[in-house]
């Protein structure tokens, strides 16, 4: 089954349960607030958030430095996730401060340039995982453990590493491919993961290799004089 949705392209990856604020310039993204702020009360008001894989995130300017709805061509990811609006605030020039919320995992079927002054597109909601997974509960903590000590080599202060970590398996996993420094081509495939325990094995992989990249930096000390020279230039 499939369902229409308004799609905003970014160069970042949303996941369920995450906090998204973004500011609201575009002519197109504020048809597409005002359009939400204005649907009936109980009706929800989501849009799609989909990862960019090429193009630009931003339309190309036109007559009198507006950016032109429906030009500039962008290449986006297969799966993405809605982001639910929470909060709009109407700034004085036209655009909106909104804060919006990760609610749910789709796969885009087909995209419509032409349909609404934003892209729009049919999605086929993607599966969550229900009830207790065994398997799962031991992987994130191992995930917990792992990613604690990921945190202790990238903040300096130890109060910040304290902080709770979720429990519920498919949450964390959530959580960490959000806030790990990884890039956006590891957080969409994770993203486009199903399952939550083979999530939580690639979050391991991926925190396990940044951890031992971090070592390996902090380990080898760089003279002052290499930090100063220039770049080499390829030939």
């Amino acid at each position: 089954m499939t369902a229409r949705l308004p799609v905003f392209p970014l160069a970042t990856v949303l996941f369920p349960g995450l906090v998204l604020p973004l500011h609201i310039f575009e002519e197109r993204y504020r048809a597409l607030v005002r359009h939400l702020v204005d649907l009936p009360e109980g009706a929800p008001r989501e849009f799609g958030v989909v990862a960019i894989q090429a193009g630009w995130e931003v339309a190309p300017a036109g007559p009198g430095g507006r950016a032109t709805p429906g030009v500039g061509e962008v290449t986006l990811h297969e799966v993405g996730c809605t982001a639910e609006l929470r909060q709009v605030t109407e700034l004085t020039d036209g655009g909106f401060d909104i804060v919006t919320v990760g609610r749910r995992r789709f796969r885009i079927a087909e995209v419509d340039d032409s349909a609404a002054p934003y892209l729009t597109a049919d999605v086929e909601w993607l599966p969550d995982p229900a009830g207790s997974d065994e398997v799962a509960d031991l992987l994130a903590a191992r995930v917990i453990a792992v990613f604690r000590q990921y945190l202790g080599l990238i903040r300096s202060d130890p109060e910040e590493i304290s902080e709770q970590l979720p429990e519920d398996p498919t949450v964390l996993s959530h959580l960490v491919a959000a806030t790990a420094a990884l890039t956006v081509d590891d957080r969409q495939r994770l993203l486009a993961i199903d399952d939550t325990a083979a999530r939580l094995r690639a979050e391991l992989r991926l925190l396990n290799r940044e951890a031992a990249l971090l070592r390996q930096v902090r380990a080898v000390p760089v003279p002052l004089a290499e930090l100063a020279s220039s770049p080499p230039t390829p030939n």
